[in-house]
């Protein structure tokens, strides 16, 4: 985060073209005329959900194919989907689903067009090189409000043998279209709705606060923040209110955009660690975490950066949180605490994560990107208070 008086330089990049609306699935066959002539389309566990749009692609004249991803998305998984996309000689790709299929879609259109293996190009477990080429076409459709994946640059995978979750990560992974459509998401459970409606409300909130951030940032994170205020709530207890969806799906994607070009925090260091030693859905994890994050932040921040423009800006996501002029940065840590209580939120412990895990996910999460970014450098045993307050 600047000081004031710095001398000011960012840098914003995020897909080639969004598409946000109610409705706006129907015109997927438009949009992708001239992007290919054979589509993979990678779906969640339940491929029947795509069939509307499979239907619509074939009568805009593509031969499409599906590639199912149940779950969070392996290296070995998406090397399968690699190979099934190259033999049958797509020239295009289509996520359509939660975070998963469409990281995996990210990571199967950018191998399609750059020769070598996925373990060549990952970060941490692999050898790290760059992408040369730009990624086959890719619409990014997702079907729940949470990772913003869709205007993001890297591509999440989960590597059991390494018990770690790696990225491939490059400029060149932006998708050329990210089709956002609220109704995908009405029939979104409850558990669901709440698990990544807080990831997504964590991608708002830790970006505002963190080091890397800037002014574009900040516009979309307060714009954020507002719409999650009045809307998170009310969209898990009241799920076909679709003014409420429709908010939750753009703080979705301005958490996106925002972590795509500043950075996020200890809530997803964290995060990171835990998702790849445990099979713990992402934003449960996050929603665990955040309060606890929140409240060590802000301890840390008087204690040891008492002018740090970020102490300031809990003391603002409080009074937006809270629609109070007259607040500390902690309440707004209440806020989220009763908001986590209301919403079902279970500890780490219901994961399967025990005090023996502990020092491991320490060590992970401080090599972690997410953790680099965190408004104030956190010590291992502020770390070690977090993780034993979210159990």
């Amino acid at each position: 985060m600047s000081k004031v008086g710095d001398a000011m330089r960012f840098e914003f990049a995020t897909a080639t073209r969004i598409v946000f609306g109610s409705g706006v699935v129907h015109e997927v066959g438009k949009i992708s005329s001239g992007m290919g002539k054979r589509v993979l389309v990678v779906t969640g566990k339940t491929v029947s959900r795509a069939a509307p749009l499979l239907d619509i692609l074939t009568e805009a004249g593509l031969e499409t194919m599906t590639f199912q991803v149940a779950g969070e998305p392996t290296i070995d998984l998406v090397r399968i989907g690699i190979e099934q996309a190259q033999a049958a000689n797509c020239d295009m790709v289509i996520g359509f689903g939660g975070g998963s299929p469409l990281d995996a879609g990210k990571a199967i259109a950018g191998l399609l067009t750059n020769p070598g293996q996925l373990m060549d190009f990952l970060e941490i477990i692999g050898c790290g090189k760059q992408l040369k080429k730009p990624a086959a076409p890719y619409i990014a459709i997702p079907t729940t409000a949470g990772t913003g994946t869709e205007v993001t640059r890297n591509a999440v995978l989960t590597s059991p043998d390494h018990n770690a979750k790696v990225s491939l990560r490059s400029p060149l992974l932006l998708p050329q279209v990210a089709l956002v459509d609220p109704e995908l998401t009405y029939t979104l459970p409850p558990e669901i709705t709440a698990s990544t409606g807080l990831d997504a409300f964590t991608q708002v909130l830790e970006p505002f606060v963190c080091s890397k951030t800037n002014p574009i940032i900040d516009a979309l994170c307060r714009e954020g923040l507002q719409r999650a205020a009045r809307s998170l709530r009310q969209v898990c207890e009241h799920g076909e209110d679709k003014g409420a969806r429709e908010d939750l799906a753009l703080v979705s994607l301005f958490g996106g955009l925002a972590l795509a070009n500043a950075g996020l925090g200890a809530v997803h260091g964290f995060a990171a660690a835990i998702g790849g030693m445990l099979p713990a859905p992402h934003g449960a994890v996050c929603a665990t975490l955040l309060p606890y994050v929140m409240a060590t932040n802000i301890r840390a921040l008087k204690e040891r950066q008492p002018y740090c423009a970020a102490l300031q800006r809990y003391k603002e996501i409080a009074r937006i949180l809270t629609g109070k002029a007259n607040v500390s940065a902690n309440d707004g840590v209440m806020w989220v605490q009763e908001l986590c209580s209301t919403l079902h939120i279970p500890p780490l412990a219901s994961h399967g994560m025990g005090a023996a895990d502990i020092p491991t996910v320490i060590e992970k999460a401080a090599q972690a990107s997410s953790m680099k970014a965190n408004p104030v450098p956190l010590t291992r045993e502020e770390m070690r208070t977090i993780l034993e307050e979210a159990m």
